[in-house]
């Protein structure tokens, strides 16, 4: 068997890029559809419900596969699983735009998201073994450039493509790029010389997984809609979610050759930066999430328009990272969380103070701030998390770590959802508090609407009406405004929350720590 050396690998910088590519397609595709969804509605006559499974299909499928993929790297040999998945992520990329029906969209989405389970953890994992150890923070920051920038770019890149040509050109846009990934990491990358082959198939820790992680992802996905747990379905799936979990650490710890070993997390560094990696992905993916909506429901920004707000936030993070991949062997990598954290909790607060009146230039501050801070965080806390695993160990680690932050990621969009529906209502009952029949301002509101719209052929009784309705909706999108600032502070209460757990992590600097790796 042939094995890179991570000491002296001539094409370190080639397999870098080939896996960013490979992680960059996956984390872009999680978010490049949601833009296009409305358009696929109409092209294949779905509902909202219906066209909602094209997304939830994908992120289920990526979901369970993520944490299985060290078990599978060691059934088919790394090398082989990792370019077999790309080329199935590929290929299911080419039939999801080709798809003419939405059951048989969803079906190549599924697919799609069972080839890309893989391409974040095992590109972590094929990093960390080809930089040798005093660059695993340089190695980390390439790894974070797929994982902080992709969110970014997905839904821009969605939108240009879906107002400029068509949906399917979303999925077509993957076959080439695809296509040279697998060619490069066929090229380039060797399987590990430490990786081993299960003799058995544990079938009942699988069942357990899709059991356990199938009910958690759709609660969250659709618990909003369903007003949680008054629903009887979401009560069960909670509970089959609890008692399906539960059972798979036991079965996973008492079977001689698990699926998943949770073994990897008796480190200490592990099971903490395991934590650490939860609350980040909360506050991370709930600043996301809310931001280009906010932008374009709120201040009624295209998505182009949007993307070109976040781009310099983005370019932010990614030079952010690589200054960092090159302090992390010069400073503890406590104090670069804990000064990420700060900057990211800072620039959430910049954020929430914004209004509807505001205009695109006040997010750049903000945004550039933000994208230096998760630069900061994310390379320093990735590379002591897997800091004190050896080779062996590398690949169910990173299987975990990416496998639990996706889980808090998607616990922080539904509770922004969630946030942000229930303190709009409330902030627009309050504020329609105020907008009375006696209420000098309100009557002087209505009337100038009123008058306006009579001019233009309405009479007096309807006039009067479509104001109130107009009057109504600032009113709505004032409360909207409150409620997304809102999110805003708890996101960054959260990520603050990072510090006081920062002492249970050993004091070391990132290039000492990654020498451990190898011990």
């Amino acid at each position: 068997m042939t094995t890179a050396s991570a000491e002296a690998n001539p094409h370190k910088y080639i397999i870098a890029f080939a896996v960013v590519l490979a992680s960059l397609l996956q984390v872009i595709d999680n978010s490049i559809v949601n833009v296009a969804l409305p358009d696929m509605m109409g092209n294949l006559g779905a509902s909202l419900d219906e066209i909602a499974w094209v997304s939830t299909g994908y992120i289920l499928a990526s979901v369970i596969v993520m944490p299985l993929t060290s078990w599978l790297g060691g059934m088919f040999g790394r090398k082989r699983y990792f370019v077999g998945s790309i080329l199935l992520f590929t290929a299911s990329s080419f039939f999801c735009g080709a798809a003419h029906s939405l059951g048989m969209l969803i079906f190549w989405r599924v697919v799609q998201g069972i080839g890309g389970g893989a391409l974040l953890t095992v590109s972590q994992a094929v990093l960390l073994e080809t930089f040798p150890p005093e660059e695993a923070g340089m190695a980390m920051a390439f790894f974070g450039l797929g994982v902080m920038v992709g969110p970014t770019i997905g839904p821009t890149l969605g939108g240009w493509i879906t107002d400029n040509y068509s949906w399917p050109w979303i999925f077509y846009i993957n076959v080439p790029l695809g296509a040279i990934a697998a060619f490069m990491i066929a090229t380039n990358v060797h399987d590990s010389a430490h990786q081993k082959k299960s003799s058995s198939v544990d079938y009942t820790g699988i069942a357990l997984l899709i059991v356990s992680v199938a009910s958690m992802q759709y609660l969250v996905e659709f618990g909003q809609r369903d007003d949680w747990f008054s629903s009887k379905l979401m009560m069960g799936l909670a509970l089959a979610s609890i008692a399906g979990g539960g059972a798979l650490v036991w079965r996973e710890l008492t079977y001689a050759q698990p699926v998943i070993d949770f073994r990897v997390l008796r480190h200490r560094q592990m099971w903490v930066g395991t934590v650490l990696g939860i609350v980040m992905g909360v506050g991370l993916y709930a600043s996301v999430f809310t931001l280009p909506v906010f932008l374009q429901n709120n201040l009624h920004m295209t998505a182009q328009q949007t993307g070109i707000v976040l781009l310099p936030g983005a370019l932010a993070t990614a030079f952010s990272m690589a200054v960092v991949g090159r302090m992390t062997s010069k400073f503890d990598a406590r104090l670069l969380i804990a000064s990420g954290a700060a900057l990211f909790a800072f620039s959430m607060w910049q954020l929430s103070v914004i209004t509807s009146a505001s205009g695109a230039g006040d997010f750049f501050v903000p945004l550039i701030i933000r994208g230096f801070g998760l630069g900061f965080m994310f390379v320093p806390l990735t590379t002591v998390t897997l800091a004190e695993l050896d080779r062996a160990e590398l690949p169910q680690g990173t299987a975990l770590y990416n496998f639990f932050r996706q889980l808090g990621g998607s616990l922080g969009i539904a509770g922004v959802a969630t946030i942000v529906s229930h303190d709009t209502i409330q902030a627009h009952a309050v504020l329609s508090e105020h907008v009375t029949t006696t209420d000098p301002a309100s009557l002087a509101r209505v009337g100038m609407l009123a008058r306006g719209f009579m001019a233009h052929g309405a009479d007096a009784g309807v006039a009067t009406e479509r104001a109130y309705a107009v009057l109504d909706r600032q009113i709505y999108g004032q409360a909207s405004v409150i409620a997304y600032g809102h999110t805003y502070i708890i996101a960054a209460i959260l990520v603050l929350a990072l510090i006081p757990l920062l002492a249970l992590v050993r004091q070391t600097k990132s290039a000492n720590a990654a020498e451990m790796m190898l011990e």
